[in-house]
């Protein structure tokens, strides 16, 4: 029996199929951008609810996870932070486990499901679900190929918090100031699509099966919750860094803008002498004195640089230069 078959260009079959055991082969069917051909071929192969298979054809992403369990089968949808173009989005994978098989369904924007088929479908052997035939185990395997996926992402937003905090001190606020929104929208992102995997992976502890304990099953599934939580401290430990970040950035902005502030406020104050005479002497009024004066010209000009000094002076004082 091939361990492979391509059912249509949307549709990808794999067979994981022990020898040394007596249990029926699992299949592990994977459809990309499911459209009214690929439900039309799930409703004649397997049967499922014509409500789930609309909710796995949707162009609409849907907007929460969801776990119903139908009398054959288990129906999943669920998130998982996709990297594209510098930002985060959610990408949605949908699952159908019964016994014997597992539906993945998704528009192909999660690589690392895509990898974890082409790996199983080469090499059916390295897998878990191998030595059991078990599709809760092969469900076990894919998610935790996604939530390990999740990882890379958070070191890319490591490696983007130093490049932010370079910048931070090498005085290139204005640059961070872009890097660090960008970085507070992607963390954010993350922290929605993921605050619900624990309580979805606490249900699927639950699962039955006719291979696998129960405890072997929830032993399973516990280590995904460690996961789960332990990206979620990450996030948090993220979100504090770029916050602290976000308040020094600010700082030193407000700072650079002080003493902007300070030097135009201290140049206007020293020119305030020179506009004030230069406007007594231009209201070409009678009488003015040394305005006939053969060296009125210069005596004007000294008594404006005069004042100046005098300002300049008052400031050297008051160490406000």
């Amino acid at each position: 029996m091939p361990n492979y078959k391509k059912v249509s260009e949307r549709i990808e079959e794999a067979i994981i199929d022990n020898p040394r055991t007596v249990n029926e082969s699992l299949k592990w069917v994977n459809i990309v951008n499911a459209g009214k051909n690929e439900i039309d071929y799930l409703r004649k192969n397997y049967n499922f609810d014509l409500s789930h298979l609309r909710s796995s054809a949707s162009s609409v992403l849907s907007q929460r996870p969801v776990v119903i369990k139908d009398s054959k089968y288990l129906f999943l949808i669920l998130h998982f932070p996709v990297f594209r173009d510098g930002k985060i989005f959610p990408g949605e994978v949908d699952f159908f486990v019964g016994h014997g098989f597992l539906v993945s369904i998704h528009n192909n924007n999660l690589p690392a499901l895509n990898h974890f088929f082409n790996f199983g479908k080469k090499s059916p052997d390295s897998l878990l679900s191998f030595s059991l035939e078990s599709s809760a185990i092969l469900l076990y395997e894919i998610l935790g190929r996604l939530i390990n996926d999740c990882y890379n992402l958070l070191d890319n937003n490591s490696l983007a918090i130093n490049d932010v905090e370079d910048l931070i001190f090498s005085h290139e606020q204005k640059k961070a100031v872009e890097k660090i929104l960008n970085l507070r929208h992607n963390i954010i992102n993350i922290r929605k699509i993921m605050q619900n995997h624990k309580n979805i992976l606490k249900q699927l502890m639950d699962m039955e099966s006719s291979l696998v304990d129960k405890k072997a099953i929830k032993k399973y599934y516990e280590n995904l919750i460690e996961d789960s939580k332990r990206i979620w401290e990450m996030l948090d430990n993220q979100k504090e860094m770029i916050e602290v970040l976000n308040n020094t950035n600010e700082s030193l902005l407000n700072d650079k803008m002080t003493d902007i502030m300070k030097t135009l406020t201290i140049f206007s104050v020293i020119v305030f002498p020179l506009t004030l005479l230069a406007a007594i002497f231009g209201m070409n009024a009678k009488n003015m004195p040394f305005v006939d004066h053969p060296l009125g010209f210069w005596i004007i000009i000294g008594i404006m640089l005069f004042g100046s000094l005098i300002m300049i002076l008052f400031f050297h004082k008051k160490r406000w230069l």
